[in-house]
């Protein structure tokens, strides 16, 4: 069975928090996970390095689009990193997801 996974950057794990919590308490996503990470970019003509956390977010495929407007609404980065895939996961686990978030479609 196929489930989304949402890859999305952050300054802060507060920030992260911030952002994922509600998707959570609403229903829109069963889980995320949160870890820190060491980030090079090009930014306005230059290299940039800093440390950031990334949100790896899971729901159902059918969320995705919302979810992701949400995200790019309530991040402060001007350009946000929202990376989205869908995956198979064991049964157990994919029913887990589907039975932990409200249907989103459009």
């Amino acid at each position: 069975m196929k489930i989304a996974l949402l890859y999305i950057t952050h300054s802060t794990q507060s920030e992260a928090i911030r952002i994922i919590e509600p998707l959570i308490t609403d229903k829109w996503i069963a889980c995320a996970n949160y870890f820190p990470v060491s980030a090079s970019y090009w930014w306005e003509g230059k290299i940039e390095s800093e440390d950031e956390f990334v949100s790896l977010i899971k729901t159902h495929p059918q969320n995705v689009n919302k979810i992701k407007k949400r995200i790019e609404e309530t991040h402060p980065y001007e350009v946000p990193c929202i990376i989205h895939w869908e995956v198979e996961a064991n049964p157990k686990y994919a029913h887990w997801i589907y039975n932990s978030v409200i249907s989103l479609a459009e």
